[in-house]
């Protein structure tokens, strides 16, 4: 009975060692997000100019298309944004898409950085957790039943990377005035409807393609992504991208409401494992 004993105290002591452990891993990660949330609105505290129309008349037609848009004749060029967004995530493929119902909350502040945090599934499928970007530091935090870590990536070049494609290419749907003419963002013309913009940012450079309709509704974004989400499991370049509709007017801008995004975009293998309706989207003028 002795010896029985010190096991079950030695069984017991292990297990709340584990959750100790693990609480406290989840605060840091929570910490670390709501830390980058914070700095990322303070990149908004600054005096701005407002959009005249000047400003694009030197760039490609759908470029000025698409600018002419989305911002509105004097409206503060504010490039941080908080989003609200409902939808779903698929956490399989094609042929069984595992579709979960999501709710996430992000701040947006192309080129340095962004923060999602998110809520997805019900039950005993419920994860939670976030994806973040800061200049050159980059992560992916997911939890099951918020207390089980299942998907702990990013901490190399090769995820950062990936993760300021993700910036650049959202950056069209949430924060246009960020990739305005001039330093470390230039563009040319692809066809009559589509334009590219390429954004340089310390060590990185990240390219975009927005392609518009008549009226400089864009429609379709596509972005060559190092991505290692490829049944090897291996980083390279390959097509990633989404659709955007159902535009509706935010403090000036013109942004869509309905958003879907996935891997290899243009190919048959095209998977919209993201799906989002917005439910707000506010330009951060106060820290």
């Amino acid at each position: 009975m002795v010896i029985l004993a010190g096991i079950v105290r030695w069984a017991l002591a292990v297990v709340i060692a584990a959750v100790v452990a693990l609480t406290v891993l989840r605060m840091s990660d929570q910490r670390n997000a709501n830390t980058l949330w914070k700095s990322l609105w303070s990149d908004s505290v600054q005096d701005v100019a407002e959009f005249d129309r000047s400003m694009v008349d030197a760039l490609p037609e759908p470029a000025r298309r698409y600018f002419l848009y989305t911002i509105g004749g004097g409206v503060p060029l504010r490039t941080v944004a908080e989003i609200e967004m409902e939808g779903e995530i698929g956490l399989g493929d094609r042929s069984d898409p595992r579709y979960l119902a999501m709710r996430g909350h992000q701040v947006i502040a192309p080129p340095r950085g962004f923060v999602w945090k998110v809520d997805a599934g019900l039950g005993l499928m419920s994860l939670s957790g976030s994806d973040g970007f800061d200049r050159s530091r980059s992560w992916v935090r997911f939890w099951l039943l918020q207390s089980i870590p299942v998907v702990r990536e990013g901490g190399n070049p090769d995820h950062a990377r990936s993760a300021f494609g993700r910036v650049v290419a959202e950056s069209v749907f949430f924060a246009p005035a960020a990739l305005l003419p001039g330093k470390g963002v230039e563009w040319e013309a692809v066809s009559p409807d589509t334009a590219r913009a390429t954004v340089s940012y310390r060590d990185m450079v990240q390219s975009v393609d927005v392609s518009v309709d008549e009226e400089g509704r864009p429609h379709t974004v596509v972005i060559p992504r190092w991505s290692n989400a490829n049944p090897q499991r291996e980083y390279r370049i390959q097509p990633f991208g989404g659709r955007l509709s159902e535009f509706r007017s935010f403090d000036g801008y013109m942004l869509p409401t309905r958003i879907e995004g996935g891997n290899f975009i243009g190919t048959p293998d095209y998977f919209p494992f993201y799906r989002a309706r917005v439910l707000s989207i506010r330009f951060i003028e106060e820290p």
